[in-house]
């Protein structure tokens, strides 16, 4: 396997690590006034992440589906043990691949972004350039099936219109 879809997978989880904190300086910075447009953005892209892997849990204990790879304390998986399906209401490290975590945590931030601000060729691109690799380092490296991916990243993007519609986020009619 490649080192370079593993250390991508990393970026999710640190971004959702890093939204409180974020968060709390947001909130302190508005003391001062109101937020310029980018910092709204990015307060609504950070609580639509932490929100959407909420959704995402409470999903995955609905699905309970196991990972195509064991890969934490001898999990049943496809690859590992032969073990394919989907327990509903089930909890547990081993059940907790549909949806996607990443995928739904990428798009959850990455969709407020791209609805909020200006639809310039250069933010189409580094969305895309930044999520797209993140989002094939999943199955490149059996942690997720296709399907995971595609599922958690729609319930990123759904959270995220909803967030950026609630918070009045214009989406920008000229490019």
């Amino acid at each position: 396997k490649f080192q370079v879809f593993r250390w991508l997978t990393y970026p999710p989880p640190e971004v959702q690590n890093w939204s409180a904190l974020v968060l709390t300086i947001l909130m302190i910075r508005r003391a001062w006034g109101p937020f310029l447009h980018w910092q709204k953005v990015l307060l609504v892209a950070c609580l639509s992440l932490i929100v959407a892997d909420d959704f995402r849990i409470s999903l995955g204990d609905v699905c309970g589906r196991y990972w195509p790879d064991t890969w934490t304390h001898d999990n049943p998986s496809l690859i590992g043990t032969g073990a394919y399906g989907f327990h509903p209401f089930q909890r547990g490290d081993d059940i907790g691949s549909f949806p996607s975590g990443h995928a739904c945590r990428i798009l959850g931030f990455a969709t407020v972004w791209l609805i909020a601000m200006p639809r310039s060729r250069t933010v189409q691109v580094v969305v895309i350039v930044l999520c797209a690799p993140m989002l094939v380092s999943l199955v490149a490296m059996n942690y997720h099936f296709v399907s995971d991916v595609i599922a958690g990243s729609v319930l990123g993007g759904i959270v995220a219109t909803y967030a950026a519609h609630l918070a009045r986020l214009e989406m920008p009619l000229n490019n």
